[in-house]
């Protein structure tokens, strides 16, 4: 599924992620599909990257 929606945002050119941001999405994915509870959303007010 993580490489599914990984493969899905760059054939449709919706986003272009270098390879940390991609990390990133995977380790989140995973923890939403391996989690037992409900995903929770959360609104990034700000980033790491300048």
């Amino acid at each position: 599924m993580v490489q599914m929606a990984l493969d899905h945002l760059s054939r449709e050119k919706i986003v272009d992620l270098d390879e940390e941001r991609k990390a990133a999405m995977v380790s989140n994915l995973m923890v939403v599909l391996c989690g037992d509870k409900d995903a929770t959303p959360v609104v990034n007010a700000g980033t790491l990257h300048n």
